[in-house]
């Protein structure tokens, strides 16, 4: 249920409004709370004023007795719990309730009297919270006649009033003001709750319901939305990036037909290709066999023998461009084993260094230590690093060096052997690297094009990886990473040996 965004936007927003509002209540409800304390202790120093104004001009007047009258008729107000006078030793002397008269003042109403404030709330059976209020009666010169004018109070005015009526215009306040914010968090909430689920929560759906179908690969889905907010800006960028897919999507199937034609001719020439050299080769055969015989029945020194040996490598040139294209078109199965591919480097080596020509070229190898067996073709590896590094001595005709470098690597999760052949010729300028494993694409007037092809296409067999890049600094590097023999491989070749 909470997955939904809107959800949570929702239930957020109305825990923060019940936080929020429960907030404002609380100070609010505690604040008219002492608002009416207030005014109740406002009305109570009022009454108690006036009752003290009450007292004085009755007995200025000589009247004691009803001093008793006044408390009495006083104490009749509703809301008053007791009205009374006590000496400053805490004896009662007047009270509204004659039967107090004589008996000891509360504990609570004597401390107000030794309090500064003259005033608190207090609990008091069987009326509940009372206010208190104290004040002296001090003694006068018109009293000393009566009271003499040794002390200087005579007395202690005390007035208990009932909250009774206060408490219930403050649950009735609270009640009000809960019911309140109750209605306006419910009334907020909904409204919200609707907001978010038609400006945001309905766009969002639709958006993802499409975003499904563009998924399942319909392209010709829109979002007609009118608003110009963020959610409107959003439905434009979907509508937009389904027009550039669906663009998109008709360039790709124009060029994947345009691929699946070439490729059509390709398999095609391909064929016709591979008849033509099949038809080549044995004429090639015949003209080789007649041409060596004729050359034998000449003297070495007759020129037309030099015309005849020049025919026999013209011939060797076109067998080994059939041969090549043959092998394009439909090179050999690999026949997979675990090899030391330091020996296979050495043997090629070694057999490339009778070339002519190489005898100024340094050749270096830098084999790292404890290399483990690669899974491959020895003959077919030995048909690559042979012509890898026959071009490098082409490329450095004027001299240089060639380094052959492995190492260890890892691809996709598996170990691979690393083979560097770098050179210190002029380089393979990057514009064309690109296009070296073209097959039929070559900068030699004597070459044919399918040298490199060829390996690109064998190391492709054995599951490995072909690159080129620049030496530094000058000349090729060609890198081929092999993958290492494995226990999984050393089984399977074992099983194929012995069937």
């Amino acid at each position: 249920m909470f997955k939904s965004l809107t959800t949570r936007i929702i239930a957020t927003t109305i825990v923060l409004l019940v936080g929020g509002i429960f907030i404002y209540t609380f100070f609010n409800v505690r604040q008219q709370q002492s608002q009416l304390i207030e005014t109740a202790r406002e009305s109570t120093e009022l009454l108690l004023h006036t009752v003290e104004n009450s007292i004085y001009n009755t007995m200025h007047l000589g009247n004691v007795q009803d001093v008793s009258s006044i408390l009495a008729m006083v104490g009749q107000h509703n809301q008053l719990v007791g009205v009374r006078i006590f000496h400053p030793h805490g004896v009662i002397l007047r009270s509204s309730n004659p039967a107090e008269v004589g008996k000891v003042v509360g504990t609570d109403d004597y401390r107000l009297y030794l309090n500064p404030k003259h005033y608190g709330i207090f609990d008091l059976p069987p009326y509940g919270e009372v206010l208190s209020m104290v004040k002296p009666i001090y003694n006068e010169a018109a009293c000393h006649a009566c009271h003499g004018s040794k002390a200087k109070v005579i007395g202690i005015l005390n007035v208990d009033y009932s909250l009774y009526r206060t408490k219930m215009q403050m649950l009735e306040a609270s009640r009000i003001f809960i019911a309140s914010s109750v209605a306006i968090t419910f009334f907020l909430s909904v409204t919200i709750s609707l907001i978010l689920f038609k400006f945001v929560k309905k766009p969002l759906d639709s958006m993802t319901a499409n975003m499904s179908r563009v998924e399942n690969g319909d392209l010709s889905v829109r979002i007609d939305y009118r608003g110009t907010d963020e959610i409107g800006k959003l439905v434009d960028s979907f509508n937009s990036m389904v027009d550039r897919l669906d663009v998109a999507k008709k360039e790709l199937e124009q060029y994947h037909f345009q691929q699946l034609e070439r490729a059509d001719r390709l398999a095609s020439i391909g064929e016709m290709a591979a008849g033509i050299a099949h038809e080549i080769k044995n004429p090639l055969a015949g003209i080789s066999a007649a041409v060596s015989i004729i050359k034998d029945d000449l003297d070495a020194d007759d020129p037309r023998s030099g015309i005849l040996k020049e025919v026999l490598q013209q011939v060797q040139r076109l067998d080994k461009t059939v041969n090549d294209l043959l092998f394009f078109g439909k090179p050999s199965v690999p026949e997979l084993a675990c090899i030391d591919i330091g020996d296979v480097i050495e043997k090629t080596l070694k057999f490339a260094s009778q070339h002519r020509g190489v005898m100024h070229i340094e050749r270096k190898l830098e084999f790292a230590p404890n290399l483990p067996t690669v899974y491959a073709d020895g003959k077919q590896m030995q048909q690559v690093f042979l012509n890898l590094i026959l071009n490098a001595f082409q490329a450095m005709s004027d001299g240089g060096t060639l380094t052959i470098s492995t190492g260890l690597t890892t691809r996709q999760g598996r170990d691979h052997v690393r083979i560097d052949v770098a050179d210190t010729g002029p380089g393979i300028p990057s514009q064309i690297q690109e296009k070296i494993f073209t097959p039929f694409f070559t900068t030699k007037a004597q070459g044919t094009g399918l040298g490199l092809p060829i390996c690109y296409k064998l190391i492709n067999l054995h599951n490995g990886f072909f690159t080129v890049s620049n030496n530094t600094p000058r000349g090729t590097v060609f890198t081929i990473e092999l993958p290492a023999c494995s226990v999984h491989d050393i089984d399977e070749s074992r099983s194929e040996h012995e069937a």
